[in-house]
């Protein structure tokens, strides 16, 4: 084995946000699916990755019930599923381990936020010594508030906001910082 479709974060905790309503790609686990099923067809390792923030009170918070993968995604007997307390995959897990193990030189990334935890997870799995490709259309983002933007505004406030980073932006801001440097930019049809 030499590849991994490491799939992280795409769980029920960010449809429970309000900016959800303003997601780039409402579609993500459908992309998200059909990549897992290339890889398990293909003999690749397929790792999920769950963020959790115990005691935290959020959606994160594993005691509220939502730290758990969307509909339409199943993790097969096999499957490693990881849960994470950093925003990349490797830190706060035994990833680099378990790939090291199955003797994984190929990492392919994909799931929410694109410019968050996967993206940082492809940097770092990059400077590991991975060859990482970045599935840009298997990810996910909301728009950003402006830095000074006051907290608690609505959706709504934050999308009319000039100063918000929307999604297109964050996407083809995340494609040139990482292709050429940190891993090859690819859709799920190629």
């Amino acid at each position: 084995m030499r590849r991994a479709l490491v799939v992280i974060d795409v769980q029920e905790s960010f449809r429970r946000q309000a900016m959800w309503e303003a997601v780039s790609n409402p579609g993500v686990v459908g992309k998200v699916g059909r990549l897992v099923e290339h890889a398990r067809g293909g003999g690749d390792l397929v790792v999920w990755v769950l963020h959790s923030a115990p005691g935290s009170g959020t959606v994160f918070d594993p005691e509220r019930g939502f730290v758990r993968l969307m509909d339409g995604l199943e993790v097969r007997e096999g499957e490693p599923t990881l849960v994470k307390t950093a925003h990349n995959a490797f830190t706060t897990t035994d990833l680099q381990r378990l790939l090291t193990a199955r003797g994984v030189r190929e990492v392919v990334v994909c799931g929410i936020r694109t410019e968050q935890c996967v993206e940082t997870t492809a940097r770092l799995a990059s400077d590991l010594g991975y060859e990482v490709t970045f599935v840009t259309d298997a990810t996910a983002t909301t728009p950003i508030p402006h830095r000074d933007a006051p907290a608690g505004r609505s959706v709504a406030e934050v999308l009319a906001d000039p100063r918000t980073l929307g999604t297109d932006a964050i996407t083809v801001r995340t494609e040139y910082a990482l292709a050429g440097r940190f891993a090859a930019i690819r859709t799920v049809d190629g």
